[in-house]
């Protein structure tokens, strides 16, 4: 069993902002495979459900953002599995560039207060995160603005196939495919 976790707030004054885009790359994993996150386990909103013939444990911690490890903490416990080998967590990352991901192996919070939580929860840093780049926004708790949408929309799909890609291939085949820079585009020419 995977436990597949997505970071963000609960409540629908959080929906669709930067800071919820993991929530929003598990409702896509989710609506992938047919099943609703809705079954309430371990302070989470979660479904079963099975990825590239993997079981998995979708889930979206109910804890707010900066108590995200003890839903995860309690998870891993009730599912008796090792975070090193079946955790997967995806987060928005200020860091990065809109629209980009990035899958790493281990690392620490980077100033993310989600994964602050986790890491001391946990007691470790060797897990699997997918961060989902949202620079240069700042406002992290405010909805995208409606130009971003079809950007967010893409990356939040991109998102979910790292993760079947993981699953599927293994972390290094999503970390080569998916962990590329983002290509700059071409400037218009000149007439």
């Amino acid at each position: 069993m995977k436990l597949i976790v997505g970071l963000g707030n609960p409540g629908i004054e959080y929906q669709y902002t930067p800071h919820n885009l993991g929530f929003e790359a598990i409702d896509c994993l989710a609506n992938g495979c047919g099943v609703e996150v809705r079954n309430r386990l371990g302070k989470a909103l979660t479904a079963r459900a099975e990825i590239a013939s993997e079981p998995v444990l979708l889930a979206k911690p109910e804890t707010f953002m900066n108590l995200s490890g003890v839903s995860v903490a309690e998870l891993i416990g009730k599912l008796e599995i090792k975070p090193e080998a079946d955790l997967i967590v995806l987060y928005d990352e200020l860091d990065l560039p809109l629209g980009t991901l990035r899958i790493r192996e281990r690392g620490s919070s980077a100033g993310h207060n989600g994964m602050k939580s986790i890491i001391q929860s946990l007691g470790t840093q060797e897990f699997l995160r997918v961060r989902m780049g949202i620079a240069p926004e700042t406002k992290i708790l405010k909805p995208f603005r409606k130009v971003l949408h079809k950007a967010v929309d893409e990356m939040i799909a991109s998102a979910a196939e790292a993760v079947e890609v993981i699953l599927k291939e293994g972390r290094s085949a999503a970390m080569n495919r998916f962990n590329r820079k983002q290509e700059e585009p071409d400037e218009p020419t000149k007439v």
